[in-house]
């Protein structure tokens, strides 16, 4: 890592609070410093418009990091801000690190990091999650942490890029 602290943004999962404080004790040792949602079980949000919490909550949060750590369970699998988190992160050319907690599977990956993740690795590896913040590993890992994940010969195209014929 540099001299610099890097920062990060760990997507939105309550769900996930306790398990994921060890894996943020880990990197704060390491100069990391994290900046997760400001919405979690000790600070619950009470905002119910979708532009106002991502304009004015989650969008200031990622304009100011470095990396996008998002969280892989079926807690988030579901939750349209951690896609909106991601989509954000890609257009402003962010890195984007899947961790998957305890119990993840492939299938609770969320659609866009399927198209604009990283890396992706175990929570418990932390040694991999900072190489993958790093740019040192882009490898796509499967749940058990071990097994590369399959290459896959899909075209991905970006706003303003002729469209496959």
């Amino acid at each position: 890592m540099s001299d610099e602290a890097r920062t990060l943004f760990i997507s939105p999962a309550q769900q996930d609070d306790a398990e994921l404080q060890v894996l943020k004790n880990i990197l704060e040792r390491n100069g990391y410093e994290i900046r997760d949602s400001p919405i979690d079980n000790s600070r619950p949000n009470a905002a119910t418009n979708e532009q106002h919490i991502k304009s004015k909550i989650l969008a200031p949060c990622i304009d100011q990091v470095d990396a996008v750590l998002v969280v892989i369970s079926s807690a988030t699998r579901t939750r349209p801000w951690v896609d909106w988190a991601i989509e954000c992160a890609q257009q402003q050319d962010k890195r984007i690190v899947g961790v998957y907690v305890q119990g993840g599977q492939v299938s609770d990956l969320p659609a866009n990091f399927q198209m604009y993740g990283d890396a992706l690795v175990g929570c418990w590896q932390a040694d991999r999650v900072m190489d993958a913040i790093e740019g040192r590993s882009n490898t796509l890992f499967m749940p058990d942490g071990e097994t590369e994940f399959p290459e896959r010969d899909i075209d991905r195209f970006t706003c303003g890029e002729p469209k496959p014929e």
